[in-house]
C-alpha cells in the first residue's frame, strides 16, 4: 500500500488563519455515462487527527472504500456528495458540470451548519468557484456557490488526508449509482466498469446505441 496521506500540507493554512478546510476531490470526470461527483471533507485544522487506512479511492479495495465510508463521514466535521448528470455534462460541458456538482456539495456542508474557510482542491485548476451565470443550478441554491478561497494541488489525494477522504465518498456514492443503472440498463456493464469506456461497453453501444444516461455530446466511439 502507499504512504499515507497526512494532515501536513492541510496544517500549512493555519498561518493565513484558516481553522475549518474543506478536502476536494472528483470521480467520473472521464467516463462516458452517468453523472460526475464531487466529494468534499471538512477538516479542522486545530483539532483534526490522523485516520488509519485512508487512501487515495483509487488505490483501494471495493470493500475497503465501503467500510471507510462511515468512517470518513464521523471523522470529518461535515461531508458531502454533489452530483450533475449525464444530460447536465451535454448542457455545460464537463467543467460546467464539475462547478455545478462540487457548488451542490458545497451548499450540503453549508446546509449542515459548517462554513470551510479554505479549499484545497485535487488538481492543478479551480473548476469549483462559481460561474456567475445563473444556469449552472436547476434549482435556486441558498448560497451562490463556493465563495471561500480554493487551492489546487496536483495528486493532492494521494498526499493529502481530506482529499484522499472526499475521493472515497465521491467514488462510493458514484459507484452505488451506476450499479442501480445497471439494473434500468444491463447490457452495457455498468456494475463493473461504472460507465467508463471499456471494450465491452463501446460494444454495447454500438449494438444498441446510447441511454438517456450517456453523455451524447461526446465522442462516445
Amino acid at each position: 500500500m502507499s504512504d499515507a496521506p497526512t494532515l501536513d500540507y492541510e496544517r500549512r493554512f493555519r498561518r493565513s488563519g484558516a481553522r475549518l478546510l474543506a478536502g476536494i476531490d472528483e470521480v467520473g470526470r472521464g467516463a462516458l455515462a452517468g453523472p460526475v461527483s464531487v466529494g468534499i471533507a471538512v477538516v479542522d485544522l486545530q483539532r483534526q487527527k490522523l485516520l488509519a487506512d485512508v487512501r487515495d479511492s483509487k488505490l483501494l479495495k471495493v470493500a475497503d472504500r465501503e467500510r471507510l465510508v462511515p468512517v470518513v463521514r464521523d471523522w470529518s466535521v461535515a461531508s458531502a456528495v454533489g452530483h450533475a448528470s449525464a444530460n447536465e455534462i451535454d448542457e455545460l460541458g464537463i467543467i460546467g458540470a464539475l462547478r455545478l456538482a462540487g457548488n451542490r456539495a458545497w451548499c450540503a456542508v453549508l446546509a449542515a451548519g459548517v462554513r470551510p474557510e479554505v479549499v484545497l482542491l485535487d488538481g492543478s485548476h479551480n473548476w469549483l468557484s462559481p460561474d456567475l451565470q445563473p444556469s449552472l443550478f436547476d434549482e435556486a441554491p441558498a448560497d451562490p456557490g463556493c465563495d471561500a478561497p480554493v487551492h489546487t494541488l496536483v495528486k493532492a489525494d494521494m498526499q493529502c488526508l481530506s482529499v484522499a477522504a472526499a475521493s472515497i465518498l465521491a467514488k462510493v456514492e458514484r459507484d452505488r449509482m451506476m450499479s442501480e443503472l445497471h439494473i434500468e440498463y444491463p447490457g452495457y456493464g455498468w456494475d463493473e466498469n461504472k460507465g467508463y469506456g471499456t471494450a465491452a461497453h463501446k460494444e454495447a453501444l454500438r449494438a444498441a446505441g446510447p441511454t438517456p444516461y450517456h453523455r451524447v455530446s461526446w465522442q462516445l466511439l
